[in-house]
C-alpha cells in the first residue's frame, strides 16, 4: 500500500509571502494553454480562420477570469453552500482549494461568449479552438487537489498495488484525483488533441471534449467519496456524475448537429 506523500502545500515561502502549489498549478495550466495554443495557431485548418497571436493572449486572459471566478462559485453554490454561508470570508480565500470544474467550465462559456461577441468571431470556432487546450489544465488542476489531500477517494482493497493510505483516513482508497488527472485530463487531451489535428465541422471539437469529459468524469466518480449523493430511479449517483450527465447529453446532440451542418456558415 502507498503512503500519500503530504507535501507541503506552501512551495515558496518568502516572509509573509506564501506562493502555493495549487497556485501553481494553476499557473502551469495557464502556461500549458498558452504554449499548445501558439501550435495550433500554426495548423492550416486553424491559421484559415484568422487566428492571431494577440488573440491568444486575450482569450488566456478571459479564460482566467472564467475560470477562477466561474470554478470558485460553482464549489460554493454547487458543492457547500451552507458552509459558505457561514463562512463568507472564505470564498475568495481560493488557494485553499475548493474550485469546482463544473461551475469553471460555465464560467469560461460566458467568457468565451463575451469575447467571441466583442471580436466579431464566430462562437463554435472559439469553442473549438480552446477545446484542445483544457485537459491538461484540468489534469494540473487535479495534481493540486492531490498535493492538498483533497478529494479522497472511496475504499480500495488494501491488495491494490496503487491502494493508497490518505491523511486522515484510517483505511486504504482510490487516490482520485490522480485516477481523475490521468482519466478526464491526460487521457482526454490525446483523444481531442488528435481529433482536433485535422479539420472537422463547426463545433465538433468543442462537442466532442465536452462529452467526453462528461463520460470520463462519470467513470472517474466510481471512485471518489461524493461531496453528496443524488436519488436517480433505482440507482444514487454522486454530485458529480449529476453535473455530467447534461454535458454527455448537450455534446452529444451538439457533435451530431455539426455532423449534420447545422452551424455552418449559410451559403447564399
Amino acid at each position: 500500500m502507498l503512503l500519500h506523500p503530504q507535501p507541503d502545500p506552501v512551495a515558496i515561502a518568502l516572509g509573509p509571502l506564501k506562493v502555493h502549489w495549487y497556485g501553481l498549478m494553476y499557473l502551469a495550466a495557464f502556461m500549458l494553454f498558452l504554449f499548445m495554443g501558439r501550435y495550433r495557431l500554426r495548423l492550416p485548418h486553424v491559421a484559415l480562420q484568422g487566428w492571431k497571436k494577440e488573440d491568444l493572449d486575450d482569450l488566456l486572459f478571459y479564460g482566467v477570469l472564467g475560470v477562477v471566478l466561474g470554478g470558485r462559485l460553482g464549489e460554493v453554490l454547487f458543492y457547500q453552500p451552507l458552509y459558505y454561508l457561514q463562512h463568507p470570508l472564505e470564498i475568495p480565500q481560493v488557494w485553499r482549494g475548493g474550485m469546482s470544474y463544473h461551475g469553471g467550465f460555465l464560467g469560461v462559456l460566458a467568457a468565451m461568449w463575451l469575447w467571441a461577441k466583442r471580436r466579431g468571431k464566430h462562437l463554435g470556432d472559439v469553442y473549438d479552438f480552446i477545446a484542445p487546450l483544457v485537459p491538461l489544465g484540468y489534469a494540473c488542476g487535479r495534481l493540486g487537489n492531490f498535493i492538498n489531500a483533497e478529494l479522497p477517494g472511496r475504499a480500495a482493497d488494501p491488495t491494490l498495488a496503487w491502494a493508497m493510505q490518505w491523511p486522515g483516513i484510517a483505511y486504504p482508497v482510490h487516490p482520485s484525483p490522480l485516477y481523475q488527472a490521468l482519466v478526464d485530463g491526460v487521457l482526454l487531451f490525446i483523444i481531442v488533441w488528435l481529433f482536433a489535428a485535422k479539420a472537422r465541422p463547426r463545433l465538433a471539437v468543442g462537442a466532442l471534449y465536452v462529452m467526453l469529459y462528461g463520460c470520463a468524469r462519470f467513470f472517474t466518480e466510481f471512485f471518489r467519496v461524493p461531496d453528496y449523493e443524488v436519488p436517480l430511479g433505482f440507482a444514487t449517483i454522486s454530485s458529480g456524475q449529476m453535473l455530467s450527465l447534461p454535458m454527455i447529453v448537450a455534446g452529444g446532440v451538439l457533435l451530431w448537429l455539426s455532423y449534420r451542418g447545422f452551424f455552418a456558415d449559410k451559403k447564399n
